[in-house]
Order: C-alpha cells, then structure tokens, then sequence
C-alpha cells in the first residue's frame, strides 16, 4: 500500500470502531523513531487519545493476536501502564485493510527521556514494571527449555562469520547515507575480534534448560515512558514471544544504563522485589546484553549491506549504530 494512500486510511479503519473511537482530529506520526515499518496516528476521540498502528504487511494476524492476549493479561493483572487494546463492533481486535492489519489501543502519556533525565526512581519504577509484567505473564503449568535468545545470537553471530569466510564485503553500490561509512567501518573493524566473543559468553547457557514463558524481547529505552518519576507507558509489543525473563531484564538494563554495574545492581534489587530472578538468571542476562550489543552491531549491517533495507530516519539508524560502537569501544578501557 503506497504511504500516500496510507495517510488516507485512518478514517476508514476507524469505521470499524464503536462511536467513541470515531476520529475528531487525525495526527500522523510516521513510524515515531522506529524501524518495523509500522504507521503510528495519534486520533482524538470521544473516550480520549487513541494510538492507531498500521503493521508491515509481513505480521500475521496470529502474531497480533498473540501481543493482544499478553496486553490483555497485563491489563486484568492492573498494570495501567500497559496500552489497552480496543476491540472493533465485529469483536475483533484488529483490522485488515490495504493489506495491512491495523489495531487501536489508549494512547499511552509521557516521553521516553529517561536517558536525558535518569534517576535511581525511575530505574527502580521501571524494573518493577517489568517484573510485574512477568509475573502477569506467568504460565500456570511450568514450560522448559534452551534459552530462544541465546540461540537467535548464536545463529546471527555463526551467520556474520560465514558471511566473512566466503569473502562478502560490503558492496560499494548500496544505497544508504555516505554518513553511515564511516560507522560501517568501525564496526567491522570491531566485528572482526568480537564477534568471535559471542559463543564465548553464551557457551554456559547454549544447552541449558531453562523455564520459559511470554517475554517482550524488545523492552528498550524508547519504549520505556515516564511522566516525572513514574513510569506511564509500556509501547510496542511486537517482538513479544516465548523466551526466557533473562532477555528483557538485559535488553533493558542494557539501553538504560550500559555497563554500569553498581545500577545493574540496583535495578535487579528492584526486580527482585516483586519477582525471583537467581544469580544464575542474572550472569545469563549479562551474557545476552553483551552478545546482544555485538549482534545488535551485526544485524545493522547486514541488513544495510546484504538486505539492502531502507529507512526513513537515516540519523536514527547512525545514532543506534553509534550507541552500539561506542559501548563495544568503552569495553577496552575496562
């Protein structure tokens, strides 16, 4: 569906909505700083603000259907910071529409400013979000098994060696920013020594059983909102997917505070208050938050250079790749 035609959509999609979600003014917000491909609106209704999503045609109903069930628990558990999901006059939760599903959910207040203004309270809120949000999510008969995360950094990590054993360079023919260059080679030039880590760090946990259940598995800064101390908003749900809880507490550890080891300890503190999280789940989320910025580093490239993929904010893509350079770069000095 070509983006012109998607700026006209709303309305229609709307129709499907009881009265109260009837628009009374449209604000498009582009894909607001991401990389999915979604279409975000903010939509000014009778009950208040809605954010309308129009998914990347390759998410599948059931993959919604899915985020929709955990949002719903997390709802029913009373954690408001979580987006509610509204459902259409068919019952539904979702539309199809232009080849696309769309969903409509509260619109979530505050920003995602917790790295221009940190604070332990924050940190504290956020980590007892997210235990909660696990705790919603626990299955009632225990499910085991090895970790998802350390097998998806395993294969991307094997993924980029074979890339460079069979001779790949980057082509010089790709179509992206001059800008990006220059950050194309200090990561390779990283990647040459510390892809070679990742194994290294996952080795404990490659065979490990561990309990599994939903995780987020994308739970990052900007995804984190706050209004003052308090954590108002929980947003974006598609990378949710069985795994273990160790996942999310690195990859958001990680965005938050990088290596910083004394908030690490702080923010598991925090988690461990409402939800048990044993020395053996914390050294494996170092490990994933580690790995995860080197392969964090791989997939950037690949997808610039071998997927030959397209982005709208070319800037956002150099900040995330400068963020991931220069914490691999800090690693020398410690």
């Amino acid at each position: 569906m070509p983006t012109d035609s998607l700026e006209l959509a709303p309305r229609s999609v709307l129709g499907h909505y009881p009265g109260l979600l009837h628009p009374r003014g449209i604000t498009p917000l582009g894909n607001r700083g991401g990389f999915s491909g979604a279409r975000l609106w903010r939509v000014g209704c009778e009950i208040g603000d809605v954010c309308l999503r129009a998914w990347p045609a390759p998410v599948t109903a059931a993959a919604i259907a899915f985020q929709h069930e955990l949002m719903l628990r997390a709802r029913q558990a009373g954690l408001s910071f979580v987006p509610l999901v509204y459902s259409t006059i068919e019952g539904k939760t979702w539309v199809e529409y232009e080849g696309r599903l769309w969903e409509a959910t509260s619109w979530q207040p505050g920003a995602a400013d917790f790295a221009a203004n940190p604070s332990a309270e924050r940190l504290r809120n956020a980590c007892v979000a997210l235990a909660n949000v696990h705790c919603a999510w626990t299955p009632s008969l225990r499910q085991e098994g090895v970790c998802p995360a350390v097998q998806r950094r395993l294969a991307r990590a094997a993924e980029w060696s074979q890339l460079i054993g069979c001779g790949w360079r980057d082509p010089v023919t790709a179509s992206c920013p001059g800008s990006i260059r220059p950050l194309v080679e200090r990561a390779c030039q990283l990647l040459a020594t510390h892809v070679l880590d990742v194994p290294r760090m996952l080795a404990p946990f490659e065979a490990k059983s561990v309990s599994l259940q939903p995780c987020l598995c994308d739970v990052w800064h900007d995804h984190l909102l706050f209004e003052g101390e308090t954590l108002t908003g929980l947003v974006d749900f598609g990378g949710a997917k069985i795994d273990h809880v160790s996942v999310d507490v690195a990859r958001m550890l990680g965005s938050l505070v990088g290596d910083d080891n004394r908030k690490w300890a702080f923010g598991l503190e925090a988690y461990r208050q409402v939800r048990s999280f044993s020395i053996e789940d914390e050294a494996m989320a170092r490990a994933l938050d580690a790995s995860g910025v080197i392969v964090g580093l791989v997939n950037w490239l690949v997808w610039i250079y071998r997927d030959k993929k397209q982005f709208d904010d070319w800037s956002g893509v150099a900040r995330r790749m400068v963020g991931l350079i220069e914490r691999i770069e800090s690693w020398k000095q410690h």
